[in-house]
């Protein structure tokens, strides 16, 4: 015999799931792009933002603009693909915060359009050790207080390149994958203790990343020539719905998955 459950009657309690107050997160590549409208995001919920990339002035700018808006945010300066850097990121937060309960992994790089056969062993290793190895350290470096603190929600942005081969960028592909995959693994060993992790892939969005492909208008029309069921480019602020839900109480009973948030273009 099914059950039935209780669902909250009035619109502030049912809305209560999405609530971040209280909630400390850090956006790590949250200074522009996607991350940009992400830590917007996750303030607008209420929930008191730091955001680090490597260049102060990108990030100051944009404090400043999410400031403007509704507050709640700080910056600092970090190179997620260097220990000493994450771990300062880190005690940064602890000593003014009390430390992190959300994290969102969003920093990332995909700066060559090579054949594999090209690719050069350093430019292997930049995009890795970013895309990757940057993953890996927010998760363990943050990892360990949100574990002592027994209840947190880990968010790594990965990518359509993480579920499909895409030509020439070898790299980016196998530096998602592994996110993808590293992530299941974390969600499997922290789950008893109060971690959720999971993934947010993206399709093709309007950002920096992105740039050099929009302008070309051959690769363009090519990587947009078979339309998924909403064609185009999507637009950052379509993020920030899958990273509300995951970082808040909303995926309580959600960790190692992935949220694909591509128009439908793996759908094909």
């Amino acid at each position: 015999m099914n059950q039935l459950v209780s669902v909250p009657s009035q619109t502030s309690e049912r809305s209560s799931v999405f609530s971040l107050e209280g909630h400390v997160a850090v956006v790590a590549g949250g200074a522009r792009g996607l991350g940009f409208a992400i830590a917007g995001g996750l303030t607008d919920f209420g929930a008191t933002v730091i955001i680090a990339s490597r260049n102060e002035e990108t990030l100051a700018y944009a404090t400043e603009m999410i400031e403007a808006k509704v507050g709640k945010i700080s910056y600092k300066t970090c190179n997620v693909a260097l220990e000493e850097d994450v771990a300062a990121l880190e005690n940064h937060v602890a000593a003014r915060f009390g430390g992190a309960d959300i994290l969102i992994n969003n920093a990332g790089i995909n700066p060559n359009y090579t054949r594999a056969e090209k690719t050069t062993l350093k430019e292997w290793q930049d995009v890795v050790a970013v895309n990757l190895t940057g993953v890996f350290l927010g998760c363990r470096i943050f990892g360990q207080r949100i574990l002592e603190k027994g209840a947190g929600s880990i968010v790594n942005i990965s990518s359509v390149a993480g579920h499909v081969g895409l030509p020439r960028t070898a790299a980016y592909c196998a530096a998602k994958g592994g996110v993808e995959i590293m992530s299941k693994s974390l969600a499997i060993e922290w789950a008893a203790r109060g971690v959720r992790v999971n993934c947010i892939a993206p399709g093709y969005f309007e950002t920096d990343l992105t740039a050099g492909l929009r302008d070309n208008a051959s690769l363009s029309e090519n990587m947009l020539s078979q339309p998924p069921p909403r064609g185009g480019f999507g637009r950052p602020r379509e993020l920030i719905g899958a990273a509300v839900f995951l970082a808040s109480p909303a995926s309580a009973y959600v960790t190692g998955q992935t949220i694909l948030v591509d128009g439908g273009w793996t759908a094909q």
